[in-house]
């Protein structure tokens, strides 16, 4: 630590300094307006953007090396493109070693640097030639024929280089050598791939269990850790996730969520892109770099809803104490819900007026990509007052691998009101199960799952028994 403190003490304080006495650096200096044109960027959902830049250059009529400055420090090179009138892309080069005092000090290896040391006591400052022989880790030198390790002793020293190596750059830099036809300027489309850009959607839910309806805000949140600034650019999202080469194991098919989802099969009334689903920005906007920008796309008032309870318990599990019944918001987002649109994947923030009138939070949860017209069960905690116990009252052995499995499920209800209990019981489809008697009817959710709707009456308990046939 000791070390990097002299390293940084001493390529931090030069940079003044040695702009100033160093040779002018081979791309336009820190803080120069940007050369990039006019920018299109659509960004993805998972960590890919395309960014389209149109740029007008003056060429000559012959083989020319044309730079790109201001183009993404996460620019993937191989999916580069530019169209150019009469002229023929012959080699291209992405510099994306930085301009920084680190980077400075480790292309300074074996060069003649000059170090400035300032006596505290009188101000008088000493200058000396230093040959630079190490940077691991902290800075060797050759100092008049001794070799000195800098010591973190507190007093200021600057480093000044005599000039900036060409192979470093103030700006992430494209580098591309064209055969220009004809001499004259025209207009340049250069479009690539990068990461580093990416968004998601956010919602804010509103629900007043008294309508019962509930508001919906979505905002559409940017991120931008690309090291890039993109200015002015026509700003295009895509909600949906499209593959890649780069990991195919990142769109593998992913655990399921607590939320669930009955898929719709309304039509949204917005532009799509193949399979995806667009959300372009009204205005064009600046996506700085190191920014979180939110844009609102979604606003819905007394969208249909209902709350609920739902408790799922694993493979014929017992539990020695009571739990939680999860608390869920039901909505949908059907046209005639009120709702009215396809909901790109995002988090849910759920919020309830208090007695006083003040919005509380009460949980979130995700989303997938929802298409219109579905329903959504959002759960959002667990319940104080709802407690279900599932208890194994019996389990005898038929024959062979043949089981038989009698279970109890007591549901109890401290709230002053009646509440309805999705209760599911889970895993069933691996063991060859068959539900031989229950207490009230169910309905298979799927393959895997019986789903009873119990009614819970106020300051009360409900009970239902069901005796499962298994093969274990």
């Amino acid at each position: 630590m000791r070390a990097l403190g002299i390293l940084l003490l001493m390529t931090a304080w030069p940079a003044g300094l040695a702009a100033q006495e160093a040779l002018p650096p081979p791309a336009a200096a820190p803080g120069a307006a940007s050369a990039q044109g006019d920018l299109s960027v659509t960004i993805y959902n998972n960590d890919v953007a395309l960014v389209q830049d149109v740029r007008v250059l003056d060429l000559p009529g012959r083989r020319v090396r044309q730079d790109f400055p201001d183009v993404s420090a996460q620019i993937r090179p191989e999916t580069v493109s530019l169209s150019v009138a009469d002229a023929a892309i012959v080699e291209q080069n992405f510099d994306y070693d930085l301009l920084s005092p680190s980077s400075l000090m480790e292309k300074a290896v074996g060069e003649t640097i000059t170090l400035v040391r300032t006596n505290p006591a009188t101000g008088v400052e000493t200058r000396e030639r230093a040959r630079v022989l190490a940077v691991n880790g902290g800075v060797v030198l050759e100092i008049g024929g001794r070799v000195e390790v800098l010591r973190d002793d507190g007093l200021p020293v600057r480093a000044v280089f005599d000039r900036v190596p060409e192979s470093l750059r103030a700006r992430p830099t494209l580098s591309v050598t064209l055969a220009s036809e004809r001499a004259g300027s025209r207009p340049a489309r250069l479009s690539y791939l990068s990461r580093g850009l990416g968004w998601s959607a956010d919602y804010v839910a509103l629900f007043d269990d008294k309508s019962p309806t509930v508001d919906v805000q979505g905002w559409v949140t940017l991120r931008n850790t690309s090291g890039t600034t993109f200015n002015n650019a026509k700003t295009l999202l895509v909600a949906g996730d499209v593959g890649s080469a780069e990991n195919p194991d990142a769109y593998a098919p992913r655990p399921r969520r607590g939320t669930q989802v009955r898929p719709g099969t309304e039509s949204a009334a917005r532009e799509q892109l193949g399979d995806f689903y667009l959300y372009p920005l009204a205005a064009r906007t600046t996506i700085a770099d190191k920014q979180t920008k939110q844009v609102s796309f979604l606003d819905s008032k007394g969208v249909a809803a209902r709350s609920g309870y739902r408790f799922e318990n694993p493979w014929l599990g017992t539990a020695n104490e009571p739990r939680s019944a999860q608390s869920v918001l039901y909505f949908a987002n059907s046209g005639a819900a009120g709702l009215g649109d396809a909901l790109p994947a995002g988090t849910v923030r759920v919020y309830v007026r208090d007695a006083r009138g003040q919005p509380q939070f009460t949980g979130e949860n995700r989303i997938d990509h929802t298409p219109q017209g579905s329903t959504i069960a959002l759960p959002t905690g667990d319940a104080f007052d709802v407690k279900v116990q599932p208890t194994t009252v019996s389990r005898t052995r038929l024959s062979g691998d043949r089981w038989r499995t009698q279970l109890r499920y007591r549901l109890t209800n401290a709230r002053a009101r009646a509440v309805t209990v999705e209760l599911v019981q889970a895993g069933l489809g691996w063991a060859d199960t068959r539900i031989l008697e229950e207490s009230r009817p169910s309905e298979r959710q799927d393959a895997g799952a019986a789903v009873w709707q119990v009614p819970v009456p106020a300051n009360g308990e409900a009970v239902v028994t069901a005796t499962f046939d298994t093969r274990y």
